[in-house]
């Protein structure tokens, strides 16, 4: 299975923070990291979990080298760029490049904790619960 995995559910994995989704989150990247999931991170992810980690630098590198080990990352074309642009039926304009990059890589499905961003998405969208009993 191909699973584009959002960033929430990659910084539940890394920083162990308070969140109902916060041990199917770990499931899910372990599942990437045995190889039974086709694991991909959306190339704008990267830069959202740099700034998202208070580290050092050398712990932010460290991280984002471990989650490319796990993770593809994913690009959007430039169409597809603008494309999410001009979709005002997204409320943000993140999460529309999130299901850009998912649609880029034909995944089968979009795991994210905030179901209620992605109602507009094109690909198939679950939280990590629901990812995991997929499987």
């Amino acid at each position: 299975m191909v699973a584009l995995i959002d960033t929430n559910v990659i910084l539940n994995y890394i920083t162990d923070r308070e969140d109902r989704f916060r041990d199917s989150s770990k499931a899910v990247m372990d599942l990437c990291s045995q190889g039974k999931v086709d694991g991909y991170i959306a190339f704008h992810s990267l830069s959202i979990i740099w700034y998202s980690l208070r580290i050092p630098d050398e712990g932010k590198r460290m991280w984002l080298k471990d989650i490319c080990k796990l993770l593809t990352v994913a690009g959007a074309s430039h169409a597809q760029v603008l494309e999410a642009i001009e979709n005002v039926q997204f409320k943000d304009f993140e999460d529309c490049l999130q299901d850009e990059c998912a649609r880029m890589v034909n995944a089968d499905c979009l795991v994210t904790c905030n179901l209620k961003d992605f109602k507009m998405a094109k690909t198939k969208v679950c939280s990590p619960d629901e990812f995991i009993t997929l499987l």
